[in-house]
C-alpha cells in the first residue's frame, strides 16, 4: 500500500508501483478541485460511474479517447471514494 496526496493504491501483485500523479491530478482551479485523468478534462469519477453501470472499460476508453489505458487501469485500482470525491481543504 502506498499514499500519494492523499490517495492510496494497493499494489500488491504488481510488478512496478504506480505513481498516481502521472494519470491523475486534482486542481483546485479545474473542475472544482475534482480528480481528472492528466491531460484532460475528464473527471474520475466517470469512468466509475461507468463501471459501476456494468460498462466494460474498453467503451470508457472509447468514448473518451483522451484517457489512456494505462490511467484507466490505474484508476480502477483505487478506492472510488477517494479519487471520485472533492477534496476537502486540511484542517489546522
Amino acid at each position: 500500500m502506498i499514499e500519494h496526496d492523499g490517495m492510496q493504491a494497493n499494489l500488491s501483485g504488481q510488478s512496478k508501483p504506480t505513481d498516481l500523479s502521472e494519470y491523475i491530478v486534482a486542481d483546485p482551479e479545474t473542475p472544482g478541485g475534482e480528480p481528472v485523468f492528466r491531460g484532460t478534462r475528464v473527471p474520475v469519477a466517470m469512468l466509475f460511474e461507468h463501471l459501476q453501470s456494468d460498462g466494460p472499460l474498453d467503451e470508457f476508453l472509447e468514448n473518451f479517447p483522451s484517457v489512456s489505458r494505462a490511467a484507466a487501469v490505474a484508476a480502477r485500482r483505487q478506492n472510488p471514494q477517494r479519487l471520485s470525491s472533492k477534496r476537502q481543504p486540511r484542517q489546522p
